[in-house]
């Protein structure tokens, strides 16, 4: 094995993928343009960190299990009145996460809620946190079957060392007895220890109804609530205003 390739294998051994892949341009580029051992090193090591920083990125983002990619930028703020730009650029400074505060959106369908709440989770992804996407009712799936399913234990893991977590459309569908008392340990369990960001079409004085108890829903409530903050977002529908026809 000439020295080229034992450069390679050796690399690839460390998991530095960046040298692995480049030692030839590296090399002829150095020669090219006469660059010192010390430059030479430096270029290395800052590009094997920003391609390691791209590949956390990556996988952060695969793991938050978003649905669909939203940005901030392409929230509409002339048809959804209900938020303003000061508040938005607050909110995308991210330290609210360091401080453990929750957010709530509450409207009617098309209002932008979940659009808003998957922008600032891949805005949080990008600053390097952990976040978590699910809707409540596959959040009650993965945990009512955590015990018996490898796939939702996982997700249940993955929540639990969450950042910041995502719960979208709770209201939507009718829980059980069960199913509230599960929300409620999971609530316990990361209350000052994540973040959280709830969409719904449920004003808070409906929880009671959706949860069946009004002790426990007051428990929730006492743990959501206490650094929190509440966008009541109104309007039409986003996506009536602006559906797109056949013909």
């Amino acid at each position: 094995m000439d020295k080229l390739e034992l450069i390679k294998d050796y690399a690839k051994k460390l998991n530095l993928y960046y040298l692995n892949s480049n030692i030839t341009s590296i090399i002829e580029n150095a020669d090219t343009k006469d660059v010192s051992y010390q430059e030479l090193l430096l270029s290395v090591l800052e590009n094997e960190l920003a391609l390691k920083d791209k590949k956390a990125q990556e996988r952060r983002l695969k793991d938050a299990g978003f649905p669909i990619i939203k940005k901030i930028d392409d929230f509409d703020l002339n048809f959804q009145r209900s938020i303003t730009k000061k508040q938005i650029n607050r909110l995308i400074e991210m330290d609210w996460i360091d401080r453990m505060y929750n957010l709530i959106f509450l409207g009617p369908p098309g209002v932008g809620k979940t659009h808003l709440s998957i922008a600032l989770g891949h805005r949080a992804v990008d600053m390097g946190y952990r976040v978590s996407f699910i809707t409540m009712d596959n959040l009650m799936y993965s945990l009512k079957t955590q015990e018996i399913s490898r796939k939702s234990k996982g997700k249940i893991s993955k929540i639990l060392s969450s950042s910041l977590l995502i719960i979208d459309e709770l209201g939507y569908l009718p829980i059980t007895r069960e199913e509230a008392n599960l929300f409620f340990q999971l609530i316990t369990a990361l209350h000052e220890q994540a973040s959280l960001i709830i969409t719904s079409n449920k004003g808070l004085e409906d929880w009671t109804e959706l949860l069946g108890d009004p002790a426990l829903t007051t428990a929730v409530l006492d743990r959501i609530t206490y650094r929190c903050e509440l966008f009541n977002m109104t309007g039409k529908s986003y996506r009536l205003e602006h559906r797109e026809s056949l013909f």
